[in-house]
């Protein structure tokens, strides 16, 4: 079998951080035990299949820069398994654990859903050999039902039902074929699922028909017994103006009111935390304090530029604090890290996709080893604690508690006069989480 990068002869070693080798890990060790689990049970690094080996340079004002050796045979079926087998190639060199997809990444979508499903068929049977062959596991599964003209208005939120029976059908498919990789998730992000006026939306029956098709969802995962974890993914925009699934809040609210908080979590991607004005670690403690982190797409924006670029995470500080809330959390357990990340438009060399994998892989290594490190000697925690020993007092319980009104408070203020202030000491903190990077 001919190779699709034969320069890397062997799997990306860990080379220590005096390395001079660009294909060498610096600082992700993968055996290495941190706070009793190794780095590659911590972290369970995940590449994506759509940016990595689909994403050939086009953007908004130009078409494809990149020319890759398995996207050349012209027939669609062969370009797929050649794809599939670079794919997984590219897995095993960089040792990665795990690896994720849309169902239109894999397989080129035929004239009818039937054949389409063939072609899936087909290419999944390549797919579950590898796995096999290999080790490499599938971190979770996903249908684009953005693309196509026919999702122009939306999927489970399109005004026609005949699309929306498209989408169910194309999902059903979809997770069926995750359920046959043995996925440990599913993730549903509606890339059409929102609006670009409202003159021609109506936004309440659009969120209960994604409500409903969700439930369907949850009931099919039930029938077939796919054990895998659902989650929904947050972005505020792009494509359209406004998203229904808009941040982690925003999703959190709609699986409250629709009574699905109990079969779904969140997959938080760091560029659609900074798209909706909040940073990656916000995301990330909100999910945590709902007890809805599921799994992490690792990339990062360009604060410049309004669109989601979708760039290797490279940013220590970003790897750093989300390690953190991570750790804090308890770590993964059906998630990982995703790699929603793709080379630039110049980057046109198929080795550059091992540079920005290594590199961002290094990232969250040395991210853990803040985290882990920061947690060890607990300043932070200390910090916190003081701040708000208020609450520990009779005071503070009582208000926690619920056994508190506004006369007992009314009183105590009267009692006591003017609250005693204390610094944030934001500075401080600041400069500590320097000393740790």
């Amino acid at each position: 079998m001919s190779e699709f990068f034969p320069k890397i002869k062997k799997k990306v070693k860990y080379e220590g951080p005096d390395s001079k080798n660009p294909f060498a890990f610096k600082h992700y060790n993968p055996k290495q035990k941190i706070m009793g689990k190794t780095m590659a049970e911590h972290l369970r690094f995940a590449v994506c299949y759509w940016h990595t080996f689909k994403g050939l340079g086009s953007d908004q004002f130009g078409g494809p820069t990149i020319i890759r050796e398995y996207n050349s045979s012209g027939e669609p079926m062969q370009v797929a398994e050649d794809t599939m087998l670079a794919a997984f190639e590219l897995f095993t060199k960089l040792g990665v654990g795990f690896w994720c997809f849309h169902d239109r990444d894999i397989a080129p979508e035929a004239d009818t859903l039937a054949e389409t499903n063939k072609r899936l068929d087909q290419i999944v049977k390549l797919a579950k050999k590898l796995q096999k062959d290999t080790g490499v596991k599938l971190l979770w599964g996903t249908t684009n039902a953005f693309s196509h003209r026919r999702f122009m208005a939306g999927a489970g939120t399109n005004p026609s039902p005949a699309v929306f029976a498209y989408a169910a059908s194309q999902i059903k498919k979809a997770v069926e074929i995750t359920k046959e990789l043995n996925g440990a998730g599913y993730v549903f992000w509606g890339g059409r699922e929102g609006y670009d006026s409202l003159l021609n939306t109506d936004m309440a029956r659009d969120l209960d028909h994604l409500a409903q098709l969700l439930r369907m969802a949850v009931d099919y995962k039930k029938k077939i017994r796919f054990k895998g974890q659902f989650y929904i993914e947050p972005k505020p925009k792009e494509p359209t103006k406004h998203q229904y699934d808009s941040d982690a809040g925003n999703c959190f609210a709609f699986l409250q009111k629709y009574d699905l908080v109990k079969d779904f979590k969140l997959n938080i991607e760091a560029n659609h935390a900074t798209l909706a004005g909040h940073t990656f670690q916000h995301e990330l403690q909100f999910c945590v304090d709902n007890g809805i982190l599921g799994s992490v797409d690792a990339n990062r924006g360009d604060l410049l530029l309004g669109w989601d670029t979708d760039q290797f995470p490279t940013d220590i500080y970003d790897t750093t604090l989300a390690m953190y809330i991570i750790l804090k959390s308890g770590g993964f357990t059906t998630g990982g890290l995703n790699f929603d990340a793709h080379v630039r438009r110049q980057s046109i060399d198929p080795y550059d996709l091992f540079h920005g994998h290594i590199g961002a892989m290094d990232a969250f290594a040395r991210g853990l080893k803040n985290a882990a490190k920061m947690l060890r000697e607990g300043k932070f925690e200390k910090a916190l604690k003081k701040r708000y020993a208020g609450w520990e007092t009779a005071l503070g319980r009582k208000i926690e508690n619920g056994k508190a009104g506004f006369e007992e408070l009314e009183k105590y203020t009267i009692k006591n006069g003017e609250p005693k202030l204390a610094s944030g000491r934001q500075e401080l903190l600041e400069n500590i989480l320097n000393e740790y990077i």
